[in-house]
């Protein structure tokens, strides 16, 4: 079973149903992975969040290595704002999480063909079973433990998975019947880390603008090799403005 904060947030992204890790859940996988790290850090007073900006604190570095990483990156001095540390090196999270999962057995490769040709890795869950209990405790704590105390992960995990949208967790029905709680959930992590949560949402919404972009593109690529296409694409994109 997975150990850190990091571990468990790459896990809840799995969709149990569907035996696999949809696209749009694993968009801003990178940033909420060093947001799990911050949280750890932030409980274990290895970093200062005063005034909503985020400055490392001394002492011993932790032992899991992805979580000094992140820590080590963090200002010393003066305290500046959480967007740069989730954004920037957010490409960099997730080999180093998933080669814990795997070195663990939690998670493991899985070869496939596309078009019946090409052989790809596909990562996927090895015991999806204890996937499905945790996105339950997940859902708990803000539909049947409103007044839990402390920063636990169970907490981080709802609210971070908010942010991201991760319909493994969170439907948008769910996000709609369940708003107030989650929103008190959300004003409680505020208070144990200011400022963190509204940085990974603008780090997701810039993440999600930008693969957007790119699809349009991709769409206007393919569109020059098919005119039929061209007049499809020319329509998706008037109307996406």
């Amino acid at each position: 079973m997975p150990t850190t904060l990091a571990q468990k947030l790459y896990l809840l992204c799995y969709t149990v149903k569907k035996e696999k890790f949809q696209l749009d859940n694993i968009q801003g996988r990178g940033q909420m992975l060093r947001a799990g790290a911050m949280t750890e850090l932030a409980r274990n007073g290895l970093l200062d969040a005063t005034g909503g900006k985020v400055r490392r604190l001394p002492g011993n570095p932790p032992e899991d290595p992805f979580t000094a990483s992140v820590w080590f990156d963090l200002p010393e001095d003066k305290p500046k704002g959480w967007l740069k540390f989730l954004h920037n090196k957010a490409h960099t999270a997730e080999t180093p999480v998933r080669d814990q999962l795997l070195t663990s057995g939690d998670v493991a490769f899985e070869r496939q063909k596309k078009l019946g040709v090409v052989s790809t890795k596909r990562v996927t869950v090895v015991h999806p079973d204890l996937v499905h209990a945790l996105q339950d405790r997940v859902r708990a704590i803000v539909l049947d433990d409103p007044l839990a105390d402390g920063l636990t992960d169970e907490l981080a995990m709802a609210v971070l998975a908010v942010e991201l949208e991760l319909t493994s967790v969170w439907s948008k029905e769910d996000r709609r019947t369940h708003k107030s709680a989650l929103k008190a959930q959300a004003a409680r992590f505020d208070a144990f880390i200011p400022g963190l949560r509204k940085a990974l949402r603008d780090s997701y919404l810039a993440s999600r603008a930008v693969g957007g972009r790119l699809e349009r593109l991709n769409r206007t690529a393919t569109a020059t090799r098919n005119p039929r296409e061209t007049l499809r694409t020319q329509h998706a994109t008037r109307s996406d403005r």
